[in-house]
């Protein structure tokens, strides 16, 4: 699986003078604001600081009739790949870090719509990011905990990360199923995918069976043609 590198120019422009302000700074990490880190846990914080890997999901409504993953009682319905370590960065630098992207203590009159959850992966624990367009808004959760903050002022760039990410989706399928340790949910080796394939085949097998050998058995080409019979 190829790493995702979102590089475009919307959120290069929108970044360029953070860029210039921390050239100075260079390899220094930015600290997460005390409100968002206060609200969350260490347990959490570390999680998103210290990641070794994020995964990329696509977050939905869920639906009555789901029966799939879910986190918080909505629908996970897509894999959108490994984030690089520039994105991650950047989303940690942009709207973690920065006082001018969140509204504490300020309530906006509009739904929730849960776009993408970025997973972020430390060793065997994990903290998800889930983030909500046009609503902008992002969430932490970590052990049954949901810390949620309102990011109005960063809605350009929320807009930026979340559009070409939900342009990447794969169906999400249980880790467990696939046996996978990590969260990644796609099959990725011969073995997973024909798990896959038993997974989704038609319960009646035979009725595929018989399907199968009816089209075997059917005539080709001009014998396809039902002439009719003379009387």
């Amino acid at each position: 699986m190829k790493k995702i590198t979102i590089l475009f120019f919307c959120f290069c422009v929108l970044l360029i003078n953070n860029v210039k302000a921390q050239s100075s700074a260079e390899g220094v990490k930015p600290e997460i604001l005390d409100e968002i880190s206060s609200a969350i846990g260490q347990a959490a914080l570390m999680n998103v600081k210290e990641a070794e890997q994020v995964f990329c999901y696509h977050v939905a409504e869920r639906p009555d009739n789901y029966v799939g993953y879910t986190l918080d009682g909505m629908a996970i319905v897509g894999f959108c790949g490994v984030v690089s370590d520039e994105l991650k960065n950047m989303v940690i630098t942009e709207l973690f870090s920065n006082q001018e992207r969140v509204l504490f203590d300020v309530t906006e009159n509009c739904v929730i719509r849960p776009q993408v959850m970025l997973r972020f992966v430390r060793g065997v624990d994990y903290t998800d990011v889930l983030f909500s367009s046009p609503c902008h808004a992002f969430a932490f959760f970590y052990g049954g905990k949901v810390s949620a903050f309102n990011a109005k002022p960063a809605a350009p760039i929320i807009d930026a990360l979340v559009k070409p990410l939900t342009q990447n989706k794969i169906d999400f399928a249980s880790p467990a199923l696939l046996k996978q340790l990590l969260p990644i949910g796609i099959a990725q080796t011969d073995n997973q995918k024909e798990i896959l394939e038993q997974k989704n085949a038609p319960i009646r097998k035979w009725v595929e069976n018989k399907t199968k050998q009816e089209e075997k058995n059917a005539p080709k080409g001009w014998n396809r043609l039902n002439k009719g019979r003379r009387k």
